[in-house]
C-alpha cells in the first residue's frame, strides 16, 4: 500500500466532498472509509466523541459536525481526499467551502428519514459547482430502512437520473448484502473491514432487482452510440466499455449512481471506495478552474508545468498552534520553501512544513501535485477565500459564495476590561468562519454579531470563550428607531445668562417643516437686516442639528425636516457662538414638540422562498408580524413571497420560519424604508426607551 506521505500524481488523486442532512452518516462514512483503507487504525464514533473529522471540543460536546473536516485514504494506489461537511443549515458556509475544493461529491441520505432540508440545500450547493455526484443510501441496517422509497424521493426531489448500481439484500436487522447490478453477483458482507463473500445471484434476488438492472443498462447504453447499438441488437456488452461509459456519464452529470450500505458496520463501504476510484473524476479529468488576472479569464490546468495557483478554502486557529490554512492546488506543483503571492493582499507567503490534513493531525510531505489538498501553518496574512499564486502573477480564483447571515444578536462583556479581548476574538472568529461577522453599531450603541442561526451563534460564542477567554451576555439588538415631524411649526429660542462680567445672549426664531422620507436635514438661513449677525447663524444650525440627534419623544434622532432661521436678536457684547448654539437647541426642542413628532421604525423588504405546502403558515405568520405582502412568484416547486415587515417583528424570524416549514424555507432581508410606528405601539416604544435611559 502506498504511504499517504508519498507524492501522488494528479491522475491518482480524488477530491470528494461528503454532504447531506445532519445525522445522515457522513462523518461515520468518512471514518469507515479511512478505517478500511488503513489510514486510521480504529473506527471513530460520533456519539463517543472519537470521530476522525469531528475533533473540536464543540463537536465532541454537541455530537454533530460543526466545521468542515478533511481526511485522506489511499485505495488501489489512489489518494482520496475526503472533505466531510456539516449537515445543519447553520453551517451551510462550510458546505459551500467544501464544494469549492472538490471535484466530485457523495450525497449521504439515510434510508429511514430520506430527503430532508439539509439534503436539498447541500445538493443545491453542489449544483452551483456542477459537481459530478454519487449517492450513498446509509443506515440500511436500521429498523424502518426503505431503499425503494428513498430512491423514489431522490428522483422526485433531487435527481430524476438517479440510477442504483446496487440493490440491497434485506433491510434493517436482515440487511446482509447487495446485488451488484452490473455483474449481477450477490455480495454478502462480513466483518467491519468492508469484506464480503461473492456468490451467484439467486432467482429470487434477481426477480426483485430486475427493474433496477434494466434501468441501469439502458441508461449506460443510451450514453454511447456503440453500446446502444449492441444493446438493441441483444449482444453481450463489454464490461470494461460499460464502466468506461458509466464514468463519463457520471462526470457529465447524465447519471447519478446510487450505492447503499451502513457506515457504522462498514457494509458496502468498500464499494464506495471502488466507485470513487473507478467512476469519479480525477483533478485532471475535471473541468479546469477559472481564475482572473489583469487580462481576463484564465483556465487553471491541473498540470505540474503550469504556474502555481491554490485557493485557501478553510482557516482554523487554535491556541498554541496558530492559524492553519487548508488549500486546494489547482495548478502547478508546491514544494517546501516555495514563496507564493497572496494576490488578494499583495503579500508574499513562504510555504513551510507542507502537509496533508487527516482529521486533527497532519502528515508532512515534501511536495503536492496539482489537484491535491494540503494544509500549512502560520501564513502571516492569508485568510479564507484568498488565492496563493506564483510570484509576479496577479491571479485570483473566484471567491467562495458564502450564505448571507440571517440572525443578529447584541453582546456585552460579562467582565469589565474584556472589551479589547472581545474585538480581537470576534475578528479571529470571522477569519475562521466568514459567515460569522460582528461590528459595533453606533446608532444602536451595541456590538452586533451576525450568523446563520441560533446554533451557529451560540457555538461561535462558545469558541470565543474557549479560545480567547471572553464570556459575553447576549441581548436582542436595539431597533434603530428615528423620529420626524408631521407638520410645520414655529417658535423662539432665547438664551440669556448674566453672572457678573460678560454674559451670554442668543435669540433666534425657527420654523420647522417636514421633508419627504429619506431627505435628511436641511437648514435655511432667512435672516434679513442683520438681526442675527451672519457669523452666528452657523451656530444656530449646529445647535439644531445636535438637539435633533437627541430627538424629542424617545431620544432617537429626528430626521427628514427643514429648519428655517428667519428672525432673532443679538447683543453687541454678550452674544457668542455658544449662546446662539444653545438658543438654536432650545428653539428646536420647543418647536419640534408642536410640529406633530412621531416615531419612525425601520421596515425591511423580506423575500421568503418556501415550498407551496407551507404558504398558509408563512402568510399567517407574516400577518401576525404586521407584514404587508407585495407580491408572489413561482420558482419551480417553490413559492417566493415578497413582503414589507417592521424590523421589530423580525427578531429570531429565521428560527421561527424554519420551525413553521420544517426547515425548508429560507429568507433574505434588506432595509427598505422608515415608516411611522402605529399609534397604539408608539407609547410602548417611548416607554421602553425611557427605561433604557434610566
Amino acid at each position: 500500500m502506498a504511504s499517504a506521505a508519498a507524492e501522488f500524481e494528479t491522475s491518482k488523486i480524488r477530491n470528494i466532498v461528503l454532504f447531506g442532512h445532519g445525522g445522515a452518516g457522513k462523518t461515520t462514512l468518512a471514518d469507515s472509509m479511512c478505517y478500511i483503507a488503513g489510514s486510521t487504525n480504529r473506527k471513530g464514533d460520533v456519539e463517543k466523541g472519537t470521530a476522525l473529522t469531528d475533533f473540536t471540543p464543540e463537536e465532541t460536546a454537541h455530537k454533530f459536525s460543526i466545521n468542515l473536516g478533511v481526511a485522506h485514504a489511499v485505495w488501489k494506489g489512489v489518494r482520496i481526499n475526503l472533505i466531510d461537511t456539516p449537515g445543519y443549515l447553520d453551517f451551510l458556509g462550510e458546505v459551500m467551502a467544501g464544494v469549492c475544493a472538490a471535484d466530485a461529491g457523495i450525497c449521504v441520505i439515510d434510508a429511514i428519514s430520506g430527503i430532508e432540508v439539509g439534503t436539498e440545500r447541500s445538493w443545491a450547493a453542489a449544483d452551483i459547482r456542477q459537481l459530478p455526484r454519487m449517492i450513498f443510501v446509509s443506515m440500511m441496517d436500521r429498523d424502518n430502512a426503505n431503499f425503494d422509497t428513498t430512491i423514489e424521493q431522490i428522483r422526485a426531489s433531487l435527481a430524476p437520473n438517479a440510477i442504483p448500481l446496487q440493490a440491497p439484500v434485506g433491510a434493517g436487522a436482515d440487511f446482509g448484502g447487495v446485488v451488484d447490478l452490473l455483474s449481477m453477483k450477490t455480495l454478502i458482507f462480513k466483518g467491519d473491514k468492508g469484506d464480503f463473500d461473492e456468490r451467484e445471484t439467486t432467482d429470487d434476488d434477481a426477480a426483485e432487482v430486475e427493474e433496477y438492472r434494466e434501468e441501469l443498462i439502458e441508461a449506460i447504453a443510451s450514453a454511447d452510440d456503440d453500446l446502444l447499438e449492441a444493446y438493441l441488437e441483444g449482444e453481450t456488452l463489454d464490461p470494461g466499455k460499460v464502466e468506461e461509459v458509466l464514468a463519463v456519464a457520471i462526470s457529465a452529470g447524465d447519471i447519478v449512481p446510487v450505492l447503499c450500505g451502513s457506515g457504522a458496520t462498514s457494509a458496502g463501504v468498500s464499494a464506495v471506495l471502488n466507485g470513487i476510484v473507478g467512476l469519479l473524476p480525477s483533478p485532471e479529468e475535471a473541468p479546469p478552474q477559472i481564475g482572473f488576472d489583469g487580462a481576463g479569464e484564465v483556465e487553471l490546468k491541473a498540470s505540474a508545468g503550469e504556474p502555481a495557483a491554490a485557493l485557501v478554502f478553510k482557516t482554523t486557529s487554535e491556541p498554541h498552534v496558530g492559524d492553519l490554512s487548508y488549500f486546494r492546488v489547482f495548478s502547478g506543483r508546491l514544494t517546501n520553501g516555495l514563496t507564493l503571492l497572496n494576490s488578494q493582499r499583495s503579500a508574499p507567503e513562504r510555504i513551510a512544513h507542507l502537509a496533508i490534513p487527516h482529521g486533527s493531525s497532519r502528515v508532512e510531505v515534501e511536495a503536492l501535485n496539482p489537484g491535491d489538498i494540503g494544509v500549512v501553518a502560520k501564513l502571516k496574512q492569508t485568510r479564507t477565500g484568498d488565492t496563493l499564486c506564483g510570484s509576479g502573477r496577479e491571479l485570483k480564483i473566484d471567491e467562495i459564495l458564502w450564505p448571507a447571515p440571517d440572525l443578529s444578536l447584541a453582546i456585552t462583556a460579562k467582565t469589565r476590561g474584556d472589551e479589547d479581548k472581545i474585538g480581537n476574538g470576534l475578528a479571529k472568529l470571522h477569519e475562521e468562519d466568514p459567515t460569522f461577522s460582528s461590528a459595533y453599531d453606533p446608532e444602536r450603541g451595541q456590538t452586533i454579531i451576525r450568523g446563520l442561526g441560533e446554533i451557529h451563534l451560540n457555538i461561535s460564542l462558545q469558541k470565543l470563550t474557549r479560545k480567547y477567554g471572553v464570556n459575553v451576555e447576549t441581548h436582542p439588538p436595539n431597533i434603530a428607531y428615528r423620529e420626524t415631524i408631521t407638520r410645520t411649526a414655529s417658535g423662539q429660542g432665547r438664551y440669556k445668562k448674566q453672572s457678573g462680567g460678560r454674559g451670554q445672549f442668543g435669540d433666534c426664531h425657527v420654523r420647522l417643516s417636514p421633508l419627504a422620507r429619506g431627505e435628511g436635514f436641511e437648514f435655511v438661513d432667512s435672516i434679513k437686516g442683520g438681526v442675527i449677525p451672519s457669523k452666528f447663524v452657523p451656530a444656530v444650525n449646529k445647535g439644531i442639528k445636535e438637539a435633533a440627534g437627541r430627538g424629542v419623544l424617545a431620544g432617537y434622532p429626528l430626521v427628514d425636516f427643514r429648519a428655517q432661521c428667519y428672525d432673532g436678536s443679538h447683543h453687541s457684547v454678550d452674544s457668542s457662538d455658544l449662546a446662539f448654539q444653545v438658543a438654536g437647541s432650545l428653539a428646536f426642542q420647543k418647536v419640534a414638540r408642536d410640529a406633530g413628532p412621531v416615531i419612525l421604525e425601520p421596515v425591511m423588504e423580506v423575500e421568503i422562498e418556501t415550498p407551496e405546502e407551507f404558504m398558509g403558515e408563512v402568510m399567517g405568520d407574516l400577518n401576525q408580524r404586521r407584514g404587508r405582502v407585495q407580491g408572489m412568484d413561482s420558482k419551480g416547486r417553490r413559492q417566493v413571497v415578497r413582503a414589507m415587515v417592521p424590523q421589530a417583528e423580525l427578531y429570531k424570524y429565521s428560527a421561527a420560519l424554519r420551525s413553521l416549514t420544517h426547515g425548508k424555507a429560507t429568507h433574505t432581508r434588506q432595509l427598505a424604508a422608515y415608516e411611522p410606528v402605529p399609534d397604539h405601539l408608539q407609547a410602548k416604544v417611548i416607554a421602553e426607551a425611557g427605561k433604557e435611559a434610566e
